[in-house]
């Protein structure tokens, strides 16, 4: 646990310096003007930073028009969001699901397992809390890290969304002899997200990588969903 929670810490202060690099701003505050702001809270928010399910037409029709959208994704970092999900995504999410038991990973605030269980879909969201200064855990949420709750759950389905970068943990789902799936929705640069090193190293699962699923994972482009089916 204390190593996860200073390699956290080095990957805030890495957060930190990509803000500044990415928004241009290296001093003050990173914040939306009252337009860009309004136009994000409706298309990505219920309410503050509680996500919903968003409209992926909405998205591509207004995401041009925000002159500040270069800011979104380092605003909400700080937070523990690193993507948001469109309602096509949890959708086809769903079907992959197929009905059999799921687990998700590393889940942060619950909400890729929210949306699911709004889609019918038998799942239990688990973390391990270690980055409980940044991120509002949901109550359905279980305190427990990814090796005893793979070991616990013995799912057939494990889902993950933008693991951190070097993760011990993955390598675990690859292990587990009930996990048929492993669906992870992780970043498009393979520095910012995953445990690569277990992804090439296992054989027990065929990786592929889903373009569709993709490009409806907000903002487009972002992110990619890879999908391991085992052999």
């Amino acid at each position: 646990m204390q190593d996860e929670i200073r390699r956290r810490m080095l990957l805030e202060l890495l957060r930190q310096a990509d803000v500044a690099a990415e928004t241009g701003i290296e001093s003050g505050s990173v914040r939306f003007n009252k337009f860009n702001g309004t136009i994000a809270q409706r298309l990505l928010f219920e309410n503050g930073l509680r996500r919903k399910p968003a409209s992926i037409a909405a998205y591509r029709m207004v995401w041009p028009l925000l002159s500040q959208r270069r800011l979104l994704m380092p605003l909400v970092r700080r937070q523990g969001i690193y993507c948001f999900y469109s309602r096509r995504l949890v959708k086809r999410l769903a079907r992959l699901a197929d009905g059999r038991r799921c687990l998700e990973i590393a889940a942060g605030d619950g909400t890729l397992t929210r949306f699911l269980r709004d889609a019918g879909v038998d799942v239990v969201a688990t973390d391990d809390y270690s980055w409980a200064q940044h991120v509002d855990f949901d109550e359905t949420v279980k305190r427990m890290d990814a090796m005893r709750s793979i070991r616990h759950y013995s799912p057939q389905v494990v889902f993950c969304s933008w693991p951190p970068p070097g993760n011990t943990f993955e390598r675990e789902v690859f292990r587990a002899p009930s996990v048929d799936m492993y669906v992870v929705i992780t970043s498009v640069a393979r520095a910012n997200a995953s445990d690569w090193g277990s992804y090439e190293a296992q054989s027990d699962f065929e990786l592929a990588v889903d373009p569709v699923l993709s490009r409806l994972v907000i903002p487009v482009g972002h992110s990619q969903v890879l999908i391991f089916r085992r052999r």
